[in-house]
């Protein structure tokens, strides 16, 4: 009896060889402990060994191996083949991020702003706690939790119309893990990130459309985490304007 079988149609781009993307399709087999990612190996290993894409734990946890699957932008290694049988499936590169080649994507926009939102740790000084170290108690860890579960998948930037649409803007992982600093009761950068993340480009641009929040694998929610950060800096703003004396 023939192995059941599925399509894949892969988004091509190679610099080198052709000026526009093109569509490949490569017949798979339909397994049902099948993930996208592995019927991706499989095209790699026995049908075309040119195919880029990335990936690393398989175990949804680095985020590498994001993409579109049929329109959605999904980690690959936890997005099952029999959910689209009898398919075709499509698999694209993350919309909204410039494409290297194939199913890989230029990801320096993101990193450079995860980085402007400092997203560690600020002390005013260096010194140790009381203790010798910082305690926390569990309702404390539980203010911020939820925010530290992001694995820089970067779906939530492929899904965001803001991001798509003005480039500039700061973005959702990132303001979520700026916001997973400011609620840590250790931490002490707050009004730097506010700084930043209070001019247009940042938590402002949010128009709460909220499929950031749809698409994310570990359930952080920015969207949440924007709009109370929009909270917070409106909240900023009223006293000093009201109470100019007491901003530090």
């Amino acid at each position: 009896m023939s192995q059941e079988k599925i399509t894949l149609e892969v988004f091509r781009f190679r610099p080198e060889q052709e000026d526009n993307p093109v569509f490949q399709s490569y017949e798979v087999p339909l397994r049902k402990d099948w993930v996208v990612l592995d019927a991706l190996n499989y095209i790699k290993d026995y049908l075309d060994g040119t195919l880029s894409y990335r990936w690393s734990c398989r175990m949804g946890v680095c985020g590498s191996c994001g993409m579109m699957v049929n329109g959605t932008p999904v980690l690959t290694c936890a997005t099952f083949l029999q959910k689209f049988a009898p398919g075709p499936i499509r698999v694209e590169p993350l919309s909204n991020f410039p494409v290297v080649r194939d199913l890989v994507i230029e990801m320096t926009d993101f990193m450079e702003k995860l980085k402007k939102v400092k997203p560690w740790i600020i002390r005013k000084d260096n010194q140790e706690g009381p203790e010798g170290e910082f305690i926390q108690t569990p309702s404390q860890l539980a203010d911020y939790k939820q925010y530290s579960m992001c694995i820089n998948c970067m779906l939530c930037y492929s899904a965001c119309p803001v991001y798509g649409l003005e480039p500039g803007f700061t973005g959702p992982a990132a303001i979520a893990l700026a916001q997973r600093y400011n609620m840590d009761n250790r931490d002490e950068g707050q009004e730097q990130r506010m700084e930043l993340l209070s001019t247009d480009d940042g938590i402002w641009q949010c128009t709460f459309v909220g499929e950031c929040s749809e698409v994310c694998p570990k359930n952080v929610d920015p969207a949440g985490a924007i709009q109370r950060y929009k909270v917070a800096g409106a909240t900023d703003w009223w006293k000093s304007f009201l109470m100019p004396w007491a901003k530090p």
